[in-house]
């Protein structure tokens, strides 16, 4: 439990920046770790975090429940991989309470789908009800390429649990113009026959990898376009609460989302904000902005301090991201995905 379990003065006023969009979607990192090494998020030999510069789980719980307490009514676990946090289980577990009084909508998940076969079960039984899987391709080997050295098998071994506990499974892809594009409706139809969802992603210019990105950079304005030419695709109006759009696509009956920081942004409706594990909490994903919550709370700070802190972070969150892909060109923002919270 904590002070933001129960309405307070401090959080009885939402979250609202200058522009005035609500900020009602909180994404939280809870390690910086993961058990692959995607070529387009990160460097092949990453030096993570010493522990001490990571939050506690309580400290997680503590600042998440603050956000609750400012209307926030969705949160999403993401990593690194959420799943290799030690105790994690416990962070979703504690959180639930907010479900149970009816303060938040849904605790997500997004995964690599490494470690679903030993979670899947507790996860329903805390409450998640659907969660994002990233998957960028079914071929054992080029899968094994793209992750530097990961088994294909155990993910897919993953998704057949989650679906059997109940969970709502959403592929993510990120569409890669050399490795993937030729594959992705084939990925489409697998994730359609199986019921789940898919959502395509532009690849975004953060953190310093290996490849140049420019390189794989595919458009899905374009590739939009491509898959009209063979399939029927009908927008929807439906919303997730994230960033992309949806449509549905006739032939296969499924409901395919478009990801579009590059060539079409989706900052004018943004709702959503980032918490490192760090405690960092970024304001938007592609802008060098930054609040320390960890220095707040680890001085000693009260609750007013800690809502007062976020306030101003919210108010001042920029009005779009600078996103560009060009040859040669340097990250637009330094941060790796893997440390800012998906």
């Amino acid at each position: 439990m904590t002070p933001y379990d129960a309405s307070s003065p401090q959080g009885s006023r939402g979250l609202t920046d200058s522009f005035g969009r609500t900020v009602t979607y909180l994404r939280v990192s809870v390690t910086d770790r993961c058990d692959l090494r995607c070529v387009y998020c990160m460097s092949e030999h990453m030096v993570f975090l010493p522990k001490a510069e990571v939050l506690t789980l309580e400290e997680l719980d503590r600042i998440a429940s603050a956000f609750v307490s400012l209307g926030t009514r969705k949160l999403r676990i993401t990593g690194g991989e959420p799943l290799v946090r030690k105790g994690v289980m416990g962070l979703f577990q504690n959180l639930g309470r907010h479900l149970k009084s009816g303060a938040l909508d849904e605790i997500t998940l997004t995964t690599n789908g490494t470690q679903l076969a030993q979670f899947a079960g507790r996860l329903a039984e805390v409450g998640v009800k659907r969660i994002n899987v990233s998957l960028d391709t079914l071929k054992p080997d080029l899968f094994r390429t793209l992750t530097r050295g990961g088994d294909l098998g155990k993910v897919i071994a993953g998704i057949d649990a989650a679906q059997a506990a109940g969970l709502r499974v959403k592929i993510n892809a990120v569409a890669l113009k050399d490795d993937n594009a030729a594959e992705l409706p084939d990925l489409i139809r697998w994730a359609h026959g199986r019921g789940l969802d898919m959502t395509l992603i532009e690849t975004m210019p953060m953190g310093e990898v290996e490849a140049d990105r420019t390189d794989q950079y595919l458009s899905l304005t374009a590739l939009r376009a491509e898959l009209e030419s063979f399939w029927t695709l009908k927008d929807l109006a439906v919303t997730t609460g994230g960033p992309a759009r949806y449509v549905e696509v006739a032939e296969t009956g499924g409901r395919l989302g478009f990801i579009t920081p590059l060539s079409h942004n989706f900052c004018e409706a943004c709702n959503r904000v980032r918490l490192t594990c760090t405690g960092t909490l970024h304001t938007c994903l592609g802008q060098e902005d930054a609040a320390d919550l960890r220095a707040v709370i680890r001085s000693g700070a009260d609750d007013a301090s800690l809502i007062e802190a976020i306030r101003n972070a919210v108010d001042a969150k920029p009005k779009g991201h600078d996103f560009h892909i060009a040859r040669a060109s340097a990250p637009a923002v330094a941060r790796h995905m893997s440390t800012t919270g998906g």
